[in-house]
């Protein structure tokens, strides 16, 4: 792969364009010009390579955890839930059964919140589930699948849709739940629509003058590209565990993902808020960077282990801060985060 030779390009404004088949696009080098096209930042000068956190190699591509790393998932699918039920409550056109409406209005925000945790549960359990014991007899399901099975189960069992018995097409259903089928389908791509972290566009940005940016996440392409489009989140390109029919922690996911990109699996960093995210990620070859969000971690007790290269603590700015431990010079009189410029022309000094 040359790496003198990068030809100019054009930032996505469909993220159609970062997903790979193929080579990946040509490594950003870091370059001594006075302004940079990419991100009106002012570009890198050349630094020393002991003051990067990585080295020995330098690292080439930073795969990102998605879910919980880059946005704040939590509070935007309880801001949805609590939405759509203070809409479906309040439609003078909603035929909800009194019993269904008597359980839903009573619900604060918390207990919305509540639920949308257990609906994450679900998904961690059921993608665990997928990576240890994989059988090639049964079709491969994605994450939008299973987010709908699972909220319309989640649903049912608390009492706020009434069970379907027969075969009556859901077009037809109108029985008194809180919501109706296309109303929980909708509900249930709330995934695709999740806000970002304050620091993570900004940081990302950041990080693209150094390194190839990717996500590595469990969540299905189609949901991902809709996710960073809503996010405004301009990785280099869009990886998925869906490419490689499993799902994390899974070694195909994070092998498959290096070898996609035409990486060795030291030349590859994971970037997550999850412990054991890193740990599986380390123990296929990858270096690690933790960035702390708030409630996000699952597995405390394995900070003990050491397996963690880089920290990045809550008292500290996300991806910024992971940006400067990793030699991006970032100019202190932009470094706000949430402050990240437009896409532009790209060209690269070579």
């Amino acid at each position: 792969m040359a790496e003198n030779t990068v030809p100019a390009a054009r930032v996505p404004a469909s993220l159609d364009a970062t997903y790979i088949d193929g080579s990946p696009t040509p490594l950003p080098k870091r370059d001594s010009i006075a302004t940079n096209e990419r991100t009106r930042i002012g570009a890198l000068t050349p630094i020393k390579s002991s003051e990067m956190a990585l080295q020995d190699p330098q690292p080439r591509c930073l795969f990102f955890d998605v879910f919980g790393t880059c946005v704040d998932w939590r509070k935007s699918v309880t801001d949805e839930l609590w939405a759509q039920a203070r809409e479906a409550l309040n439609s003078p056109s909603s035929s909800i059964a009194s019993r269904i409406r008597f359980l839903a209005s009573d619900m604060t925000y918390e207990e919305w919140g509540e639920l949308a945790q257990e609906w994450r549960n679900g998904y961690l359990k059921f993608t665990r589930e997928v990576a240890s014991n994989p059988d090639p007899s049964k079709p491969y399901v994605t994450i939008d699948e299973h987010h709908l099975e699972s909220l319309c189960s989640i649903l049912t069992t608390r009492g706020l849709v009434f069970p379907r018995t027969d075969g009556t097409p859901a077009e037809l259903v109108h029985d008194g739940s809180l919501w109706d089928e296309h109303q929980i389908q909708h509900l249930s791509m709330v995934w695709h629509r999740l806000d970002p972290w304050p620091d993570t566009c900004r940081g990302i940005l950041e990080l693209n003058r150094l390194f190839w940016t990717a996500t590595l996440s469990n969540g299905n392409l189609t949901l991902l590209k809709d996710m960073c489009k809503h996010a405004k989140m301009e990785f280099s390109h869009i990886l998925s565990a869906e490419s490689f029919k499993s799902y994390k922690p899974s070694p195909k996911v994070y092998l498959g993902a290096a070898e996609k990109m035409g990486l060795k699996p030291e030349e590859c960093v994971m970037v997550a808020a999850h412990l054991d995210d890193l740990k599986a990620a380390k123990s296929n070859g990858f270096r690690t960077i933790y960035v702390e969000r708030p409630l996000e971690e699952r597995r405390p007790e394995l900070k003990e282990e050491g397996f963690v290269d880089v920290w990045v603590g809550a008292d500290e700015d996300g991806f910024i801060s992971a940006a400067e431990k990793l030699g991006v010079q970032v100019l202190k009189g932009r470094r706000r985060s949430g402050s990240a410029p437009g896409m532009v022309e790209t060209t690269w000094a070579g």
